[in-house]
């Protein structure tokens, strides 16, 4: 309903439609997806959901999301997945938040949520506390994936386990791209294939052509269960940005994360323009950091304040023939039987690897191995300030310091 109100001769049309609440249960909750408005909240009961979640053309608004969520996030509803449709669907969307929902692939050849390949856009959806299991029938099988250009999602404090591929975003030839996401405080293990793979961008929307940070912060990347053959994939994959034009100027920002272990890949590998500061990676069965061409070459890079601990390469840099990027590798702490290979290394402590440290508590192992190196070295006062602009760098508040390897702030929860 609307109502005119009239100052003078001036006249404007308001709008009297109240934001609602609407509680339902898995027999009725399909009936209202058509009716949400923004800052609408659909709350489900408790119980088996069996027809999916089907959200197509529903726009929220800046600081009015549509929400669909627990009505108690203590017993989260169920979503069971079904044949030939993925669970959550999402097509031409904006200002979406979904959050404590439970996704059961139940091994159904299906993803778990899925931006579809026909949605022309997805755009600012927030995914919060969602546990997604069983989706493995295949690698090809996703936690959350999209395949539509997607900007601004926020993806925080899910459990992803035992599914084909844990998060993929973007499309194989470099369209679709994933744009200004904010991945933090998720727990994705048991994949047959990536925990995480950001795909490589070719060309950007108008609408996107900001320049964009994507942060990557406080998650827990495992496949220590992982198995090597075809489907061996590292734990997580960024590719690149844009190579000229609108988004070439982009950035990924990987800091604060734990990565545990693969029989057969690196921890991560990147190209492109990334910064890799305050992780712990652990990898007694391999190497631990690869910057190496994929579809690309890697640009400017900085690598640092990391801890390392892997039975092969710590940091290995390789650059594209020709290029002229810079790949700088500074004040990590890295044991293993080969520290570090390739870029432009500076104030590292660099030692042998260390099996019997394999099981300590990730937050004790920076301590453990710097208690058997020489004290390291000052960073120079002007690099320390150039670090310090990276949001959230640990060393950043030691101006001065000495090398500042990773401190940990993941939540709790996560830890293995």
């Amino acid at each position: 309903m609307r109502r005119a109100v009239c100052i003078g001769l001036l006249c404007l049309l308001t709008d009297m439609t109240a934001a609602a609440d609407y509680r339902v249960d898995a027999q009725n909750y399909r009936d209202y997806l058509h009716r949400l408005q923004p800052g609408d909240r659909l709350l489900l009961v408790s119980g088996d959901y069996r027809q999916g979640l089907p959200l197509h053309n529903l726009s929220g608004r800046t600081g009015q999301p549509i929400v669909i969520e627990a009505a108690d996030p203590a017993v989260p509803p169920r979503f069971i997945a079904r044949p030939r449709a993925n669970t959550v669907s999402l097509v031409n969307v904006r200002h979406l938040v979904l959050r404590h929902l439970e996704l059961d692939g139940r091994s159904q050849p299906v993803d778990a949520v899925k931006a579809e390949g026909h949605s022309r856009y997805a755009d600012h959806i927030t995914l919060e506390s969602l546990h997604i299991h069983d989706h493995a029938a295949s690698q090809q099988n996703v936690g959350i994936s999209t395949k539509c250009p997607a900007l601004g999602w926020v993806v925080r404090g899910n459990r992803i386990e035992r599914v084909g591929t844990g998060m993929y975003f973007g499309d194989s030839d470099g369209s679709d791209p994933f744009v200004g996401g904010v991945i933090e405080a998720n727990r994705i293990v048991h994949t047959l294939g990536y925990n995480l793979q950001i795909k490589h961008q070719t060309t950007r929307p108008a609408e996107y052509a900001d320049r964009y940070d994507t942060v990557i912060r406080y998650n827990l990347f495992s496949k220590s269960d992982a198995v090597a053959g075809p489907q061996a994939r590292p734990n997580v994959l960024l590719g690149h940005v844009p190579l000229r034009g609108a988004g070439s100027e982009d950035r990924y920002l990987v800091y604060g994360n734990l990565f545990l272990h693969n029989p057969s890949e690196a921890l991560l590998q990147a190209e492109g323009r990334v910064a890799v500061y305050d992780n712990v990676f652990i990898n007694g069965s391999g190497d631990a950091i690869h910057i190496q061409p994929h579809n690309d070459v890697p640009r400017d890079m900085a690598i640092f304040s990391n801890t390392v601990l892997a039975s092969d390469t710590g940091i290995l840099v390789r650059q594209g023939k020709g290029a002229a990027w810079r790949q700088r590798v500074i004040a990590n702490v890295v044991a293993a039987t080969s520290p570090v290979l390739g870029g432009e290394a500076a104030h590292n402590v660099m030692l042998a690897y260390r099996p019997d440290f394999l099981n300590l508590a990730a937050a004790e192992l920076t301590a453990r191995l710097l208690a058997d190196a020489q004290p390291p070295d000052r960073l120079p006062a002007a690099l320390a300030g150039e670090l310090a602009a990276y949001p959230d760098w640990q060393g950043a508040s030691r101006p001065g310091a000495r090398v500042a390897p990773a401190v940990l702030r993941m939540p709790e929860a996560l830890w293995p």
